[in-house]
């Protein structure tokens, strides 16, 4: 228990000093699938996503992006971020085309002052499969 109480301190310390999206940046990223419960093989089907999000609040961004399939047709996403602390976020998306909804969470590292380094979990509902994905993203500061 003396742990889980260390480990939350730090974190609530930290948080201040993160470098964080602000009101109106805009993150454009992109990531491939690594992982997905349906692939029998590693290149046999790949998934590709890139996606621009705008920042309404620091906590919050609405986006947009494609999703690119070598097996299945493109599909247009829809979606939005919730960041409940600075690194970490939540994730809702709608697939259109492949008329399905994603639901996941992610972490997002700083490189540099605009560059991050992402790492994203998602659930498909439509497909009932789940997928780890692995990208990079670019901060437009406002």
């Amino acid at each position: 228990m003396r742990k889980v109480y260390i480990i939350l301190s730090i974190l609530i310390l930290t948080v201040g000093t993160l470098n964080a999206q602000s009101s109106n940046d805009i993150l454009i990223s992109s990531g491939f699938d690594l992982i997905k419960t349906d692939y029998s093989r590693f290149g046999d089907k790949l998934q590709f996503g890139a996606e621009a999000n705008y920042f309404v609040v620091r906590h919050f961004a609405a986006g947009a992006g494609l999703e690119l399939w070598t097996r299945n047709a493109s599909s247009f996403a829809m979606g939005m971020r919730y960041y409940p602390l600075d690194n970490f976020f939540v994730r809702f998306r709608g697939l259109i085309g492949a008329n399905d909804v994603a639901l996941g969470g992610g972490w997002s590292k700083p490189i540099t002052e605009k560059w991050r380094f992402e790492a994203i979990g998602d659930f498909y509902f439509g497909q009932t499969e789940f997928g780890i994905r692995a990208g990079v993203g670019y901060v437009i500061k406002k």
